[in-house]
């Protein structure tokens, strides 16, 4: 394959994955022992999928992509999308440790390893943007109080392992079916 048809076959696959991200994200629900801000969404798989086959850049660009047309077609309640930019904060603090630990160990176990430390990642990094980024932002551009700690402490830390956990157990299911496939395509970009 030549490095332009490479290169026109990676914005296709990116561009697939991102719409498909998007339109998953459009069935988000929230769990009923947290806020009703913290939507469940299994939008990051597909994000996944890209950073193990073909990169960091790739999963960084379809949560960035799945954002923008979610803030496009749904809007943001505040104007400003704080929502969407906590998303892909979020996506990100999950994809990245992925992706590092599947390199240095592509096997089922480094998978596993991943997407533990990837869960972490996101639920610890989201705790600490949150207290001093995104609720901040969300109380300044909504005009009201919020009390910062105990929301990450009660709704945000526990919502994202939760939803780290969810995550596991889809891309656990996936993986194993999809095992050949990954290791064609990660042949094919990443070489």
């Amino acid at each position: 394959m030549t490095k332009q048809n490479k290169k026109l076959r990676s914005f296709v696959t990116i561009a697939m994955l991102s719409s498909i991200s998007f339109v998953l994200m459009l069935f988000n629900f929230p769990l009923p022992w947290f806020p009703a801000f913290l939507q469940i969404d299994f939008s990051d798989v597909p994000a996944l999928i890209a950073v193990i086959t073909m990169g960091p850049v790739a999963g960084i660009l379809v949560e960035l992509v799945k954002n923008i047309l979610d803030w496009i077609f749904s809007g943001a309640p505040t104007g400003v999308p704080v929502g969407h930019m906590a998303n892909f904060a979020t996506g990100v603090l999950f994809i990245l440790p992925v992706y590092y630990i599947y390199k240095k160990f592509t096997t089922s176990k480094g998978l596993m390893v991943g997407l533990i430390a990837g869960t972490i990642s996101m639920s610890l990094g989201m705790a600490l943007l949150n207290y001093v980024a995104f609720l901040p932002m969300y109380a300044y551009f909504l005009n009201f109080h919020l009390e910062s700690y105990e929301t990450i402490v009660k709704g945000i830390l526990p919502f994202n392992l939760v939803k780290g956990v969810l995550l596991i157990v889809i891309i656990t299911v996936l993986f194993r079916t999809m095992k050949t496939w990954i290791s064609k395509q990660r042949l094919q970009y990443l070489s």
